[in-house]
């Protein structure tokens, strides 16, 4: 008989409730859950490739060798045997830092690497420690660290009471909501267009901005002139009232100071948005009866990401929209980061080998991890370690990097799958499925915006043989630390329960296990000045390190044409697209070709471009070959390319995901091309070229 299973989707941030049929092993059916009190019965189409993923036979599920015959299955013991042996011997032979770890994206999707990741890092102690989080995110971790007193308190927009929603690079009806968790958005969105106004500003009419009240062109990666120009606005015309906020805010003047020269004529200039709109923005801004200012993607991977993540909380503080319903609040998770995590400032302890970009949070950017492992002498990349991730893909200059990769002495991944990244690896540890394996979501709880959790038993038992992604990194962590006790896995709900009974609600896995649906603990509250974690609970509005990097936002060089590469290359995302790793569902991947190059309509006219032909786009770093699609939804003399794709390199082993090959965006993205603040890597507004084949 059949029966019903209810979890949440972890392959994005939006967490949806969903409610999975099944009988004798098989899934049958995957819908939303009703139910569910965040989600209220909404999925996306990606939710299916759980059941994908879990039946797909590209799928690994023991550990493989790579060998000049091919990939060999082999017993866990021996396995754990060489890595640990070769980690070993070359931290041994070439120092701490020969070795380096990448983590991916779906690291922080997964209950057991969140809990156990930190300790690999510990028993390596490797400065080349490097994650995903400086290919998307950074800014936001950085500011809040700055502004706020630590990386993880970052303000997340009151959707559900908010009036105006000014939306800058983001595309919350693709994404489902980026470190903004809301499931069910469209259904939030309207309701915001029902009782105000959605505005988005983005080089791209994306399908937030076709449904949202106004949308505005702007020149890729210069947003920060708007904000700046948003904020004079607000001095100029007295529209400045932070209400309470002054009573623990410092820093007012400086940026009045600062942002005199800023003019909306200036911003005109610059952005493309005439200087009249910008004021009318402002205006309706400041006197809404509530309102958020939010910025993602568009805004947070560009040469300017911390600057623009800086000038949006400044907004929100100017008028008095920060802290405050329908404005930028912050979420109360029943496990909170914020109590078990450290608020230290770390923040340029050390710097990269090479090229020098400093680290954060124990991170150094991405952009120089291939450099690390070509450029020899003391303290060169020997061995890598990657956890759920595709760097080759999703980071600057894939190709670079896939070149780095050959030339390694030892390479191991925690992955399902043999992908573009993963093919290199000497040894690969496949952890135990998503729906196999329990889950609650540290992360997307901490970034919701609702209070709620939740706790997903597994649906299925794990296959004798199979190991839970807890226990690889455990049993690494014992071996790399000499095999001193016996080894005794510990699984992540003990960590997990612990932090659930000293939080707020004090709540308890088995109080969960009686509410599968999951429990609603409320909406967003006022919480500062208690809550902020700098040590005089104050925030600071105008940090030196900000203040100081507005004078390269001035240096006209950053922004002049270069008549060789003529165009601005930008991103996009698919609602069925998630990073690469889920391209090999034929259900997400199956209708018209997604990976194409949008050209605008009259660009294309100029350069005799047909719809549908195939074209050369070239960068400093390399050139890739695909049909373009012409297009309104762009703005002039920007071209954009869905990012995650570029499955055609040798011996990867994705079947689906080779009928639907494409090209990568990242072979034309430029590891040089960074936000010198923050060090994230700047992927919007690289200089680009069109050939007609």
């Amino acid at each position: 008989m059949a029966e019903k299973h209810y979890r949440n989707c972890n392959l994005c941030e939006a967490i949806c409730g969903i409610e999975i049929t099944h009988e004798n092993g098989k899934i049958l059916k995957i819908e939303g859950d009703k139910a569910d009190p965040f989600s209220r019965g909404h999925i996306c189409p990606k939710a299916v490739a759980l059941q994908d993923i879990y039946e797909d036979r590209n799928r690994l599920v023991g550990p493989v060798r790579r060998t000049a015959n091919g990939w060999e299955e082999i017993t866990w013991d021996e396995a754990f045997d060489e890595v640990a042996t070769k980690i070993i011997d070359i931290q041994t032979h070439f120092g701490r830092d020969s070795v380096a770890v990448y983590q991916g994206n779906p690291s922080v999707h997964n209950l057991g690497t969140m809990l156990n990741s930190r300790e690999l890092l510990k028993s390596l102690r490797t400065k080349n420690n490097y994650s995903a989080t400086s290919v998307d995110q950074l800014p936001h971790h950085f500011v809040s660290q700055l502004m706020l007193g630590h990386p993880f308190m970052i303000p997340i927009p009151d959707i559900d009471h908010t009036d105006f929603f000014l939306i800058l690079g983001g595309n919350p009806l693709a994404s489902n909501g980026s470190l903004m968790t809301s499931p069910d958005v469209k259904n939030r969105l309207e309701a915001i267009k029902q009782r105000g106004k959605v505005v988005v500003i983005d080089p791209r009419k994306t399908e937030t901005a076709t449904f949202a009240s106004e949308h505005f062109f702007i020149k890729p990666a210069t947003d920060a002139f708007l904000l700046l120009a948003i904020i004079n606005t607000l001095f100029a015309e007295n529209l400045v009232k932070p209400a309470r906020l002054t009573e623990f805010t410092d820093g007012f003047e400086n940026l009045r100071e600062m942002s005199n020269e800023f003019t909306p004529e200036k911003a005109e200039q610059m952005t493309g948005i005439s200087a009249n709109e910008i004021r009318r923005i402002s205006r309706e801004f400041a006197d809404a009866k509530s309102a958020v200012c939010y910025g993602r993607m568009g805004v947070s991977v560009q040469k300017f990401g911390g600057l623009c993540q800086w000038l949006i909380n400044a907004i929100n503080i100017l008028t008095g929209n920060f802290d405050r319903k329908g404005g930028a609040m912050f979420t109360a998770p029943a496990f909170d980061l914020l109590a078990v995590t450290k608020a230290e400032a770390t923040y340029n302890r050390w710097q990269s080998r090479v090229r020098g970009l400093h680290e954060f949070i124990g991170e150094l950017p991405v952009s120089v991890m291939a450099e690390e492992m070509l450029t020899g002498g003391e303290g060169q990349i020997k061995a890598f370690i990657t956890s759920c991730g595709n760097p080759v893909l999703s980071t600057p200059n894939g190709s670079q990097l896939d070149k780095a990769l050959q030339g390694l002495e030892f390479m191991v991944s925690i992955d399902f799958y043999i992908n573009e990244t993963t093919r290199h690896a000497n040894i690969i540890l496949p952890p135990a499925s998503n729906v196999e394996s329990s889950h609650y979501d540290i992360i997307f709880n901490t970034f919701a915006v609702r209070n709620v959790a939740k706790y997903s038993e597994p649906l299925f038992t794990k296959p004798d043989g199979t190991k839970y992604d807890w226990e690889i990194f455990q049993e690494l962590v014992w071996r790399f630390n000499g095999k001193h006790n016996e080894f005794k896995p510990e699984p992540p709900e003990v960590k997990l329960n612990l932090g659930l009974m000293f939080g707020k609600y004090q709540l308890s896995i088995e109080k969960l296990k009686e509410n599968p649906h999951g429990i609603d603990l409320g909406e967003l509250q006022p919480c500062l000045p208690n809550r902020l974690q700098t040590t005089d609970k104050r925030i600071n509005l105008a940090p030196e390190v900000f203040v100081n990097d507005i004078s390269r936002l001035k240096d006209e060089t950053i922004f002049a044409e270069n008549p060789n590469f003529p165009f601005l290359l930008i991103g996009r995302r698919h609602l069925r697209d998630d990073n690469s790793w889920l391209h090999n569902s034929e259900r997400l991947m199956k209708g018209k070709n997604r990976c194409t190059v949008w050209v605008n309509r009259t660009d294309a006219d100029e350069l005799n471009l047909a719809n549908n032909r195939f074209v050369k786009v070239s960068s400093r770093i390399g050139a890739v070959e695909l049909p373009c699609e012409l297009t309104e939804n762009i703005g002039r003399g920007v071209v954009s390319i869905p990012h995650g794709y570029g499955h055609s390199r040798n011996g990867v082993k994705l079947d689906v995901a080779a009928n639907y090959a494409g090209v990568s965006i990242n072979d034309l993205t430029d590891e040089l091309e960074i936000d010198e603040l923050t060090g994230n890597a700047a992927f919007s507004g690289v200089k680009v070229k069109i050939e007609v084949l």
